[in-house]
């Protein structure tokens, strides 16, 4: 990833067959502020929880705005699991919005 660039650059909006993909943001207050052990440990729990959902494409987290985004195929639930496992080691996350497309 190249530091500067926009994310709308960079998250896809379609999936490799064509169809829209959905997205939703992640508010994690104060998250750049904790000790860097912090940080790394709840950027290793997002990871886990996104990498045990197949229909993830897409995620890139911003330290300097402390926003998670991701971008997924759709599936009736799929971002309020994602963001319940999240919520219970970061129960300060916050779901800031959604497009389901």
């Amino acid at each position: 990833m190249q530091p500067g660039v926009p994310l709308w650059k960079l998250a896809p909006t379609r999936d490799e067959t064509g169809k829209p993909l959905c997205d939703f943001m992640v508010l994690i207050p104060r998250l750049k502020t904790q000790q860097p052990g912090y940080i790394g440990d709840a950027q290793n729990w997002i990871a886990g929880v996104l990498n045990r959902h197949q229909e993830v494409v897409f995620a890139n987290m911003d330290l300097k705005l402390n926003l998670l985004w991701v971008s997924h195929r759709y599936r009736a639930g799929l971002m309020l699991e994602i963001i319940s496992a999240i919520r219970t080691q970061l129960p300060e996350a916050v779901l800031v919005a959604h497009n389901t497309r």
